[in-house]
């Protein structure tokens, strides 16, 4: 086996001509626009590329610029986002469309350093927007990449630690064409998404196999041990008042400025639904009780009509239990038992 970095020229020939004939034909492939590339970006953190397609197409025809987006109140950008879930985002989207507008005169700035300094926007993200939006030859460590570069190179340290981070970046750099980093980039990360996947890599079809020193890639990459899952229980109640259901405007990080069940009032009221959802290293049980409506509400809850809740941007474990309150199987269990996921 001989190493990528002998002959980078002939490693990266072979790579794009696979990539020409057999990289998947999506919607942010087919244009150079920093933001559209940058939505896209965003959208595909700790989110499949099956999932993104659709919500990349209907934001872009929602908002197809910065200045649509910057334009745009905050709860029809947490609405556009509703679904996709880490809605931290969404915000962070937003104030970047805010940023380049106000401080860029609406012009997507090129250079990474300026790009770092936007909300929400890391290493990584900058650098995939400049290789692939400005074809600048910059190494691109995403998910897909770092496994590749971890097999070819047979490294098995952490790549998740300052060290591995560091020499896989060196080895990307080694790596990079002058002029048309972009497409290269590209092709190396759909090598990981199509053929150098996590388990059963297909190491038989892979065109760049005679380049890889990795003696066992499935076991690569290494990664620090996963952190424990933590149990969490979250109690909500479900309360009517007429045709309008008690909701209340989250102020804490991860959901602000998104509408939820509010938290369980009474200790005697009845549980009728259970649900369980996952959030990074945690598992949580979401029982929603019903309660009977109070005298007064807070300023941050409100009486939402029934017909009108698709306006109220709602993170997808409330909008989901909603849902199953509010359908036929209400009335077949018998009342105060619980209704559980399948």
């Amino acid at each position: 086996m001989k190493s990528p970095a002998s002959n980078p020229a002939l490693f990266r020939d072979l790579l794009v001509a696979w990539f020409d004939a057999h990289g998947r034909d999506l919607p942010w492939r087919r244009t150079r626009d920093p933001y559209a590339i940058l939505v896209s970006e965003i959208m595909l953190q700790q989110t499949q590329v099956a999932t993104v397609v659709d919500y990349f197409t209907r934001w872009m025809k929602r908002f197809p610029t910065v200045a649509a987006l910057a334009n745009a109140g905050g709860s029809d950008v947490l609405r556009a986002w509703q679904g996709l879930g880490y809605y931290s985002r969404a915000r962070h989207l937003h104030q970047t469309a805010r940023c380049i507008e106000s401080r860029h005169a609406g012009q997507f700035p090129a250079d990474v350093d300026i790009m770092e300094s936007l909300p929400g926007i890391g290493s990584y993200t900058a650098a995939a927007v400049a290789t692939f939006a400005f074809d600048q030859a910059v190494p691109v460590l995403e998910t897909n990449i770092v496994r590749v570069l971890s097999r070819l190179f047979d490294y098995a340290e952490p790549v998740d630690t300052a060290a591995g981070r560091a020499f896989l970046r060196v080895r990307a750099t080694e790596l990079l064409p002058a002029g048309t980093a972009g497409r290269y980039n590209a092709a190396l990360m759909e090598l990981g998404a199509l053929v150098c996947v996590p388990r059963a890599p297909g190491c038989k079809v892979c065109p760049v196999h005679a380049f890889c020193a990795a003696r066992d890639p499935a076991r690569l990459p290494v990664k620090k041990p996963r952190r424990a899952t933590v149990l969490v229980n979250q109690e909500c109640a479900f309360i009517e008042r007429g045709n309008k259901i008690l909701l209340e405007q989250q102020t804490e990080r991860r959901w602000r400025g998104m509408w939820c069940l509010p938290p369980r009032i009474e200790s005697t009221g009845l549980p009728v639904l259970s649900l369980k959802y996952s959030i990074t290293h945690h598992r949580v049980t979401l029982t929603v009780f019903r309660e009977t409506h109070p005298a007064k509400i807070p300023v941050n809850r409100c009486w939402a009509p029934r017909d009108s809740l698709e306006a109220f941007p709602m993170p997808s474990p409330h909008r989901k239990a909603l849902d199953r309150l509010l359908g036929d199987f209400l009335a077949s269990p018998r009342k105060g038992t619980p209704l559980a996921d399948p």
